[in-house]
Order: C-alpha cells, then structure tokens, then sequence
C-alpha cells in the first residue's frame, strides 16, 4: 500500500495507518531528510527479522540505526554522556546525523550479542517525526539501496513502492527523496569521529 503524505501538512488518518501498522509487527517504508528507509517497531521482533530480509542480512549482522523524534528517550537507549557531547548532539539535532553513542543494556536481545554502540538519528522530516511521536518509541531503520550504477539509494517512492510494495505494509510516498546517506560520526568516546562522509556538514558540529 503507498500512501501519498504531505510533509507541509501530514494527513492524521494516514499516520495513524503507518502506526497501526508498527504496532501489528509489519515493515514500513519512510521518507527522512536524507534518503528513503525500511522502518520497524523497536519492540518487535518479528519485524526486525523481517527488516533484516529485506536488506539480505541476517538479524545479527543487522546494523540498524535507531530513529528518534527528539532528545527526550535517548538516555532510554544510551549511557549517560558528558556534557561536550551533548552540545554536539544538539548541533546536529534535528538533521543529517547518524551519531554513534554507547549503549545501554535496554537494546533489544535479538541482535545477538549485546551492542555495545547504537546509531541515533533525529531526522528533520516532520512525517517520520510525527509517526514516532505516535508510536511512543523509537524506530529502527536502515536504508534502501538501489541496484543502478549510479545511485547509491532509490530515491522515487514510486519505484520503491514497484520493488518492495508487496513485501511490506506500507510505502509512504513523502515526495523524492535524496540521494546522499547522513554523515555518520563517532561519539563514543568523548570526541568527533567522522565514520562516513553524507548530506551534514560536520563544520555545523565545531
């Protein structure tokens, strides 16, 4: 099912039906601020597994990113942190972030071994904002790659819904999406460490 949502001014009815959705343990499709991504309950292990399916990867090797809508629920996920990388944080909060924290021992058992980092992302896109909110947790989520040379990711809702329609609930059609990942940094240990190069501009976090 793709549902056409207006970031400017998302529809209430279809939120709701990508938050049912979530709860019922199925993998949606979302639009952030960067690219498209496969999205799924946190608390959900079958979704998860389903999740990692779709990417190709077994669920230990999965190495999804965790999508907040704000600050508030980090420390629920996380060690506690001083206070430089909180400043950090709130640089580049909301935006093209992926932050790499330590991990507390509330991530999910079915990764396997426990994680001893999670990537936090608060994505400056108001319909993923807004289906979190309503979920009440965080999201996990990772990206969808394209088979083209070119691309890197599958940037028209359109195509993706084409490819992955029937194997998930929902494919939320947020307009194009980007092509160009979040740059990935490394706070784990008190400093910045760029891991990966994409849409934020690291000079926002100095």
């Amino acid at each position: 099912m793709r549902l056409k949502i207006y970031p400017d001014n998302p529809q209430e009815k279809y939120l709701q039906k990508v938050v049912d959705s979530l709860k019922n343990g199925e993998v949606v499709i979302l639009p952030t601020d960067t690219i498209y991504c496969f999205a799924a309950d946190l608390t959900k292990a079958r979704a998860l597994e389903e999740m990692a399916k779709l990417k190709g990867v077994s669920i230990k090797e999965a190495d999804f990113s965790f999508l907040f809508s704000d600050l508030s629920h980090l420390s629920d996920y996380t060690l506690q942190f001083d206070t430089s990388v909180y400043k950090v944080l709130k640089r580049g909060i909301p935006g093209p972030f992926t932050f790499v924290l330590k991990a507390n021992k509330k991530i999910p058992k079915i990764f396997g071994k426990r994680k001893d980092t999670v990537g936090i992302r608060v994505p400056d896109n108001s319909i993923v904002k807004q289906v979190i909110e309503r979920l009440g947790h965080p999201l996990a989520t990772t990206s969808i790659k394209s088979k083209d040379e070119i691309l890197e990711y599958i940037t028209d809702p359109e195509l993706i819904d084409e490819e992955f329609g029937e194997r998930v609930a929902v494919v939320v059609d947020g307009g194009m999406g980007g092509n160009q990942g979040s740059t990935v940094v490394d706070l784990s240990s008190g400093e910045i460490e760029v891991i990966r190069e994409g849409l934020g501009d690291i000079n926002t976090l100095t």
